[in-house]
């Protein structure tokens, strides 16, 4: 198992909010609006560079999704920003209509994703947000590991035509990748070579995959490991090459079972490769009020719970 360590923990969202400064200094097009939550998305460093550049728009959310993509008419790039909640499930219908439809250059960026928003409960902790996104004609869907991965998406989707949901998070969690990486849309990236079993991680659950692949080790497991940080368009070779060679797999995901990224490897293997599968994911409930660490542990969503699934798993090739 390669050994991954960090210096330091930072939340993904302020990953967004460097990436976002970072955009708009390459590209003057790059514009931003907020519903009412400036802090939460970690935008002020942009609006103090750009204050003319910046749309508070308030509460009203539905209403920022139609700027947006007017905006795009004129030849801006706008990102938007609030809760992963209020991003997607209370605009849907606005995304549908005026962004995913009419194929407008609009950048959806979603922060307090899952249950690691925490203490805020269950009516805030969007678990469903993948899946409504992926299920949008053209729309890109993205859920980066850790800060530096997160900065580097932003900048990334700075430079890509066409519409993307950017799924990013609360709690402060290791910096394990590099600060100068590039970012490739679509591309999974290779954590860690293995022969037993295939772990396909997103977001939180890439740095618990990792951990879970540590205790896989000293148990005799050689454990694949790959962040799927582009959730759509999979990363169908990758995903199919690691199968092949492992025959069995786990998905790791801080999102409800149905519809996430579980779901898009399951539709993929049942074409062209049926392999066993176990999901690490929300079971089809809402959350609860509660801290990170303890809903992640809870709902099974933490390394013990990748070991386990890991361990199902190969005694269902076997």
């Amino acid at each position: 198992m390669k050994k991954y360590t960090f210096t330091d923990k930072k939340d993904t969202r302020s990953g967004f909010g460097a990436g976002l400064l970072a955009a708009g200094k390459k590209n003057p097009n790059v514009v931003a609006l907020c519903a009412d939550l400036v802090g939460s998305l970690k935008m002020e460093a942009f609006i103090k560079e750009f204050p003319e550049r910046f749309v508070q728009v308030g509460i009203s959310e539905a209403n920022m999704m139609g700027m947006a993509a007017g905006l795009t008419i004129g030849g801006k790039i706008p990102f938007t920003g609030t809760f992963a909640n209020f991003s997607t499930g209370r605009v849907y219908d606005q995304i549908r209509q005026s962004i995913a439809y009419s194929d407008k250059n609009v950048k959806i960026c979603a922060s307090h994703a899952g249950l690691t928003l925490g203490e805020d409960g269950a009516t805030h902790q969007i678990l469903e947000d993948i899946g409504m996104m992926k299920m949008l004609p053209g729309m890109t869907v993205i859920n980066p590991c850790d800060y530096n991965q997160t900065k580097a998406a932003t900048e990334a989707i700075a430079e890509y035509e066409g519409p993307v949901y950017l799924r990013f998070g609360r709690p402060v969690i290791p910096v394990f990748t590099d600060p100068d990486q590039k970012f490739e849309i679509g591309k999974a990236w290779m954590v860690n070579e293995g022969k037993d079993v295939s772990i396909f991680a997103t977001g939180h659950l890439v740095w618990e995959a990792i951990l879970a692949g540590e205790k896989l080790a000293e148990l005799g497991i050689d454990a694949e490991i790959v962040n799927i940080h582009t959730i759509k368009p999979l990363d169908a070779e990758a995903v199919l090459k690691s199968v092949e060679k492992t025959g069995c797999v786990v998905t790791a995901e801080e999102h409800n079972r149905l519809g996430g990224l579980g779901d898009s490897i399951a539709q993929l293997l049942a074409q062209n490769n049926p392999t066993p599968q176990e999901y690490v994911a929300v079971n089809d409930s809402f959350g609860e009020s509660g801290k990170p660490a303890e809903l992640m542990a809870k709902y099974g969503l933490d390394a013990d719970a990748i070991v386990a699934a890991v361990q199902k798993v190969i005694a269902r090739k076997k």
